[in-house]
């Protein structure tokens, strides 16, 4: 899992505000070990746990803000909309990160950056673009 999120501390570098991260993955591939990546390469410090039951966590204190969305209790994209996943896409001067965002494809704005992980075993993941698949 130390691979995961040492690809995403690479992304941070980067970054501007307004990008949207959208990952796939099966339950326990390391979609949350990869913003905790993030999160650490955009200086940010703290504690950072999957929002699975709050489904939004803000890490505030970094280079940019980092907002964390996890889909895995969202059932359609109308149930998304009705807690104002619309906010964060994009949210303008932060980063936004979704699990599970195969459940909200439509709402995705056209330029987000879509990866899938896939276990390929159980010390290995593999860490595939979307878009250029």
């Amino acid at each position: 899992m130390e691979a995961a999120q040492a690809f995403g501390e690479g992304w941070a570098a980067d970054l501007k505000g307004g990008e949207v991260f959208a990952l796939s993955g099966v339950l326990g591939a390391g979609k949350t070990q990869l913003v905790k990546g993030l999160a650490r390469g955009l200086g940010y410090r703290g504690h950072v746990t999957s929002p699975t039951f709050t489904l939004v966590n803000e890490y505030l204190g970094g280079r940019l803000p980092l907002y964390h969305i996890d889909l895995y209790r969202i059932n359609s994209e109308k149930e998304a909309l009705g807690f104002g996943i619309e906010e964060y896409l994009p949210m303008a001067g932060g980063v936004t990160v979704i699990e599970w965002a195969e459940r909200i494809s439509d709402l995705l704005p056209a330029d987000a950056h879509q990866w899938e992980i896939q276990v390929a075993s159980l010390t290995e993941r593999i860490i595939r673009n979307l878009r250029d698949a």
